[in-house]
């Protein structure tokens, strides 16, 4: 068939589908067992989980499915710790916690999720499937996964970044584009130099590897998935259009405004985690405006200083405090289930595929 590809043999799934490793409470085991159970390839997006609670997550995932699913985390990145940016970045946050009630938290004496400990869980599950993203894995984990019969999965926001990857044996790449919603994978570069979009970047990085190039960023149909594709990707991952589906994990504030946004509601900020990433605009961010990108404290330690904020406006339903994480296709997303959702992606590629033959006919 036509979405048999050199990914799905690899991965051992039937349908050239992943869905995005989503960090941060989407990503339910309902919803990754749902995805994996359609063919494709259903991920836990496992960064900011703590090892036990991964462990929990990995084992309700296999009492719900038996294929083939993934687990994502993040890369710990250097921890750069300047005092005078906290101490004003917190007086400007001051407010917030005020209006919501709460106090601001103190300053957490490690920072990040415990990656030694999540990586110790992934290899003694033995999931199928490891994807990372934030940096480059080091050949000692690699040579341990693979071991276990794990494929590894790396992400890339440019072709350098591609074949660094390449360089330590991952079995896939996925090229995340400008148009994706979440974080930048970017790490040789600043993010603003690695905005490239979708379809500029798959082709390139699919000349300048040898492995398997999955497209990321924008891609929310059928005719996405064709389109990625014919530029020579061998699957697509997709995040947003999930997001709002009945066995999503977001809040539901989150995905009522999901739903009511378009293509021109979605900005790069800082403002939330101190790491660019594409979400949906709203009163926080604005409201920080006149804070330029470089007096916010870099990642993770801005991400710890508004955490708390954001999970007491996710209880408050305040949507408009939310780092509400989304792609540029974000029109096209619907409220339906995990595999409505695939059924309805594969069904149209088909229906457009067989109108290209057709046209290739008159």
């Amino acid at each position: 068939m036509w979405y048999e590809t050199s990914l799905t043999k690899k991965l051992n799934i039937k349908l050239p589908i992943i869905q995005a490793g989503m960090a941060g409470g989407p990503t339910t085991p309902e919803l990754v067992a749902t995805v994996s159970n359609q063919g494709a390839l259903g991920t836990l997006g496992a960064g900011y989980m703590t090892p036990e609670d991964m462990r929990t997550a990995i084992h309700n995932i296999r009492r719900l499915t038996d294929q083939p699913f993934a687990v994502n985390i993040f890369i710990p990145e250097p921890v750069e710790l300047e005092e005078q940016k906290v101490f004003e970045m917190s007086h400007t946050l001051q407010p917030f916690y005020e209006e919501l009630g709460i106090k601001q938290p103190t300053l957490p004496p490690e920072w990040g999720a415990q990656f030694e400990q999540q990586m110790k869980v992934i290899i003694e599950e033995k999931v199928p499937v490891f994807s990372f993203t934030f940096g480059i894995l080091d050949l000692h984990w690699v040579k341990q996964l693979k071991a276990n019969g794990t494929k590894v999965i790396g992400t890339a926001t440019t072709v350098k970044e591609a074949q660094l990857l390449e360089e330590i044996y991952v079995d896939a790449i996925v090229a995340q584009g400008s148009e994706a919603g979440g974080h930048r994978g970017t790490f040789s570069c600043q993010a603003e130099d690695a905005m490239i979009g979708t379809i500029a970047l798959v082709p390139q990085m699919v000349d300048s590897v040898n492995v398997p190039v999955i497209a990321a960023g924008g891609i929310m149909d059928g005719r996405g998935l064709l389109a990625s594709l014919s530029l020579g990707a061998s699957g697509v991952q997709m995040g947003t259009v999930f997001l709002p589906a009945i066995e999503s994990g977001a809040n539901p504030v989150y995905k009522k405004s999901l739903m009511k946004a378009t293509e021109e509601d979605t900005t790069v900020t800082v403002k939330f985690s101190g790491k660019a990433a594409r979400g949906l605009k709203n009163a926080f961010i604005a409201r920080l405006s006149d804070v330029s990108d470089i007096q916010v404290p870099n990642y993770p330690i801005q991400n710890a200083l508004t955490q708390p904020l954001r999970k007491e406006a996710a209880k408050q339903g305040k949507a408009e405090w939310l780092s509400m994480w989304a792609g540029q296709g974000l029109r096209l997303a619907q409220s339906e289930g995990a595999g409505q959702i695939i059924h309805r992606v594969m069904e149209q590629a088909s229906h457009t595929l067989q109108k290209l033959k057709n046209i290739e006919k008159d």
